[in-house]
């Protein structure tokens, strides 16, 4: 029998690092490259019987110019269940502590997700021949040829190629989809679960890994409740913000020091559930603690934009007649500004007239191209003012907000002097 000579030139003993096979979550193996132009291969199958494996330690532990020669092993074949993952050496202890999962339904392409962000899973096809050799004992030679080796590595499989990990924006749109399916209501009636989703149904369903999932959720505003994840309607949190709003006038409460057991108790007497006043406060708010107990501040730009929205509800108005009606709905207090409706509003000029209307970018799809293709389709023509606000928050690896805006637009300025436009490429 011949052997095929592979001199450890080809391979970095140093660059392989695997678990032992007790760690291991799934089997370990070594590849070795061999170029088929550079080497001819003639084996004997089956020649030492099923017991023996495949000597991947001895491929390891190789010194600089030796060699081995292999054999194909006994159970040698196309073995189409194991795909070669390339994974990056920072990965590996996410890999060997089964910190990573595949997610994807079946007409999705699967991602990669580790703890904190997720992969695109690509297929990369290689002219080499890849020899895929398994840990344990090598087969003894059963020749004395000219190489000289007690030992001889056996080939389990052949692979074509491997799968590339890279870095890939979360697919949120889906997250948005199914959590809208159903909104929350002050009067609904839990015992149909149809279109609820709780942590483990979002986990197997959205291709994020859990903390881009859990950021998307607080950038969503969703609630827990009753175990599933929720959005609440505007309508029911307009009405709870609005019931906070009227008693803190009623009982003369600061709305940068409103007591939690005081708000909670008053609305409970009107019928509105603990957890949907809390998330109120939370979403409108931030909280502190004192000697007595939990105390919450009102954001002013939050509760001056969720009370312009509302205004805005009804559609579109001229700008005078909104910020008179603005200026009459917030709070004593509170200073109404355009500026905090950056992101949720657009501005219209009419013959002499400048309109109004809600255009928010939490509706907006997360995908860099249908984005761009949504604002072009409500504007065809941008200032950079205005178009900030709704790409600030696209995030793609390895792509800069200047690379997003060559790609996806085309911008003109005539001179220095004048703003820069911004149309569809």
């Amino acid at each position: 029998m011949k052997h095929v000579q592979v001199s450890s030139n080809k391979i970095n003993p140093d660059s392989i690092s695997r678990p032992s096979p007790k760690d291991a979550p799934f089997p370990s193996f070594v590849c070795v490259c061999v170029r088929e132009r550079e080497r001819e291969m003639e084996v004997e199958k089956g020649a030492f019987g099923e017991d023996w494996g495949g000597g991947a330690e001895a491929v390891v532990s190789l010194s600089q110019g030796s060699s081995i020669p292999i054999c194909y092993h006994s159970h040698f074949g196309s073995h189409e269940d194991l795909i070669l993952l390339e994974v990056d050496d920072k990965f590996l202890p996410d890999f060997f502590q089964n910190r990573v999962t595949i997610r994807g339904q079946p007409t999705e392409d699967a991602v990669l997700c580790t703890l904190s962000s997720t992969y695109a899973m690509k297929f990369v096809s290689t002219s080499n021949s890849v020899f895929l050799i398994p840990p344990g004992e090598p087969a003894p030679s059963s020749t004395n040829d000219e190489m000289n080796s007690s030992v001889v590595a056996s080939v389990t499989a052949l692979a074509q190629g491997h799968v590339e990990l890279i870095q890939a924006a979360p697919k949120l749109d889906k997250l948005k989809n199914l959590l809208r399916e159903r909104l929350y209501y002050l009067e609904e009636d839990l015992h149909n679960e149809l279109g609820l989703y709780k942590w483990k149904d979002l986990v197997e369903m959205v291709q994020a890994s859990d903390e881009e999932l859990r950021a998307a959720l607080k950038s969503l505003s969703a609630v827990e409740i009753d175990g599933y994840w929720r959005i609440v309607a505007d309508k029911c949190m307009d009405e709870t913000l609005e019931m906070i709003l009227r008693n803190a006038v009623l009982h003369d409460w600061s709305l940068s020091a409103l007591r939690e057991e005081r708000v909670l108790s008053i609305l409970e007497v009107d019928d509105f559930p603990t957890r949907i006043v809390l998330h109120c406060l939370e979403t409108h708010g931030s909280k502190g603690d004192d000697s007595e107990g939990s105390l919450w501040s009102l954001d002013e730009k939050k509760v001056c934009r969720r009370l312009a929205i509302q205004i805005l509800s009804r559609g579109k108005m001229r700008l005078e007649s909104f910020m008179e009606k603005w200026q009459q709905t917030i709070p004593s207090g509170m200073k109404a500004d355009l500026k905090m409706l950056e992101g949720e509003i657009l501005f219209n000029k009419i013959g002499i007239e400048e309109w109004i209307h809600v255009f928010s970018v939490a509706a907006l799809p997360s995908s860099p191209a249908e984005r761009f293709a949504t604002l072009f389709n409500e504007r065809p023509k941008w200032e950079w003012k205005d178009l900030e606000p709704y790409i600030r928050d696209l995030h793609v690896p390895g792509l800069s907000s200047e690379g997003l805006l060559i790609k996806y637009t085309r911008r003109t300025q005539p001179n220095a002097e004048v703003e820069p436009i911004f149309t569809a490429r």
